[in-house]
């Protein structure tokens, strides 16, 4: 079977929506992209990107209720499926393993401090 695999962004997102208590739309995941990363992202690329996601199968969405905020507009809601839960934690035991295969003493002989890890 043929491995998924996502976009620096398209996981972002999707762990953005996995880590949420409730069902999100995407101006907090915009927002919370920006907090975690420092990088400034437009909401119409988190919007694209929560789409793709959506197609792929990884999330699911619904629509909420109007908000006076919004002007009388529903919010999109987004939701990480049993699909998005599993890539993630393909993604999660490729990185480990990957992370595994890095010689101890590589990044002693850079220079750089191991003592993140």
């Amino acid at each position: 079977m043929k491995k998924t695999i996502l976009g620096e962004l398209e996981e972002l997102v999707l762990l953005v929506v996995a880590s949420s208590t409730e069902d999100v739309y995407g101006v907090p995941v915009m927002e919370q992209l920006q907090q975690e990363t420092g990088r400034s992202f437009t909401v119409s690329a988190v919007h694209t990107t929560l789409y793709r996601l959506e197609e792929k199968g990884f999330l699911s969405s619904s629509v909420g209720g109007a908000t006076a905020e919004r002007g009388g507009r529903r919010k999109r809601l987004f939701a990480l499926t049993a699909a998005g839960g599993q890539v993630l934690l393909e993604i999660q035991q490729m990185r480990t393993r990957l992370w595994q295969a890095i010689p101890e003493d590589k990044f002693q002989l850079l220079g750089l401090s191991t003592n993140l890890f």
